[in-house]
């Protein structure tokens, strides 16, 4: 099942691809016609009916009229005949260069090297004067005829014969048949958008049939018959999706410096704005008025600031507490220690014989049993039924105390101040840092760790 699946993917696909080649083809047709009809012939006799071309009369009617001069001279010599050819040679030459029949075909470029050749064997910058000079009896008769008709051969008649004239229909557009063979590939693919996301949205209860088309909006470009570069987008990704050929490396490729930029101007600008509602959020002193107050939109828990309150003094019994109790024991010693020497009592002691050490030792002894029974206390008391009690009452007070503080007015100034500060100072570091780093690398690394991870 998934191979008929695959397989019908890749046939559609390629059906795609083909199409996008001859949209292609016709789109740059017209610019490349030129080198078709040097190295393709046959091509052009076929496509030109396709895009409204045809021979210019002018041009056409200029060559014919070159060739029989070239024939009668053959065969005539310098006849009556030859001089009539040559006079409407002449002629037409005039009207080529005063008429520029390459505005039909929008060839100005081709027209400007055409006099150019003509004007520079004669060194002149009449383009008129040039051409009848050539085709002059004169002239011809005194050089040597078969090298300059060879010029005109070599030089001019290939600038003439890729002049053409373009029809245009009632309406004035030009002529373009290649909707006649685009509307087969548009059938198909319209009955292919309507049919596969009937099946997708038939396949998943979520999802109708409208949501279904346009999830996949991408595939009306398929069935437009303008703008048909676009379907350079559908295109791409079915051939991604079925896997015909292997893109991944070429995608990743096109699009990693632009990635790269993109993530980080829009990482930039993402932290930026943050920070800059933060800022006004906690300018407003909104942030003070959603912890204080219980008014408002609730999520969860209504008592949230007691809850914390309450979890950091768990925390700090019975984690913090026996991590710095040798820290608190000499805390104490040397507080004891230098609270008893300057106390009398101290001094008295010491000058009694024998007893020397004893208030070192007492000191050691007494600060070991503070900071024990500290530990103990908090810990039973807070664990204990009563404790608890005593305990949250203190935390009630401390909280309310604590809001009371908060509101007042100098003292969420100053927060509000400091923490703005915080946050600027935090913003413009971010953009000092970012500027010092290559986003290339940091999407280097990204794609290094997603190959890693078999991401």
């Amino acid at each position: 099942m998934e191979d008929r699946v695959r397989w019908q993917s890749q046939f559609i696909a390629l059906i795609a691809l083909i199409n996008l080649i001859l949209v292609s083809f016709n789109l740059s047709y017209l610019s490349l016609r030129d080198i078709y009809l040097d190295r393709l012939p046959q091509l052009v006799n076929i496509y030109d009916p396709v895009k409204g071309i045809e021979p210019h009369p002018d041009t056409i009617t200029y060559l014919q009229t070159s060739d029989r001069l070239e024939q009668t001279l053959a065969r005539e010599g310098w006849s009556s005949h030859a001089g009539e050819l040559l006079a409407s040679l002449k002629q037409q030459s005039i009207s080529i260069v005063e008429e520029n029949p390459y505005l039909a075909s929008n060839k100005l470029a081709t027209f400007a090297k055409l006099k150019h050749r003509m004007e520079y064997r004669f060194q002149t910058r009449s383009a008129k004067e040039a051409f009848s000079r050539f085709w002059s009896r004169e002239y011809l008769s005194q050089a040597d005829t078969a090298t300059e008709l060879a010029f005109f051969k070599r030089k001019i008649r290939p600038l003439l014969e890729v002049n053409y004239y373009r029809r245009v229909n009632a309406n004035g557009m030009y002529v373009d048949r290649f909707w006649r063979i685009d509307l087969w590939f548009i059938v198909f693919f319209g009955i292919e958008y309507l049919v596969r996301t009937f099946l997708v949205a038939r396949s998943k209860e979520s999802l109708s049939w409208g949501n279904a088309l346009l999830r996949n909006w991408y595939d009306l470009l398929m069935i437009i018959p303008f703008w048909q570069w676009l379907r350079l987008v559908p295109v791409t990704v079915r051939l991604h999706k079925s896997k015909l050929f292997n893109l991944e490396g070429i995608l990743t490729q096109i699009t990693h410096e632009p990635a790269a930029y993109l993530s980080h101007r829009a990482s930039m600008f993402l932290i930026v704005r943050l920070l800059n509602q933060s800022k006004e959020v906690i300018s407003s002193g909104a942030i003070a008025d959603t912890l204080l107050s219980a008014e408002g939109i609730m999520v969860g828990e209504a008592d949230k600031v007691d809850k914390i309150i309450d979890r950091l003094i768990s925390l700090t019994i019975f984690r913090v507490l026996p991590q710095v109790q040798p820290d608190l024991e000499e805390l104490l010693r040397y507080s004891l220690k230098e609270a008893l020497k300057t106390s009398e009592l101290y001094q008295t002691v010491r000058g009694i014989p024998g007893f020397d050490n004893l208030p070192t030792e007492a000191i050691e002894q007494l600060a070991d049993y503070l900071a024990q029974t500290t530990y103990d206390v908090l810990s039973n008391s807070y664990t204990d039924a009563e404790g608890k009690v005593i305990f949250n009452r203190l935390s009630k007070n401390f909280s309310r105390t604590l809001k009371q503080q908060v509101q007042n007015k100098a003292t969420q100034s100053e927060i509000q101040i400091l923490l703005s500060d915080l946050l600027e100072e935090w913003k413009l570091n971010y953009i000092n840092n970012a500027k010092q780093r290559n986003p290339e690398q940091t999407l280097c690394e990204t794609e290094r760790i997603e190959a890693d991870s078999g991401c």
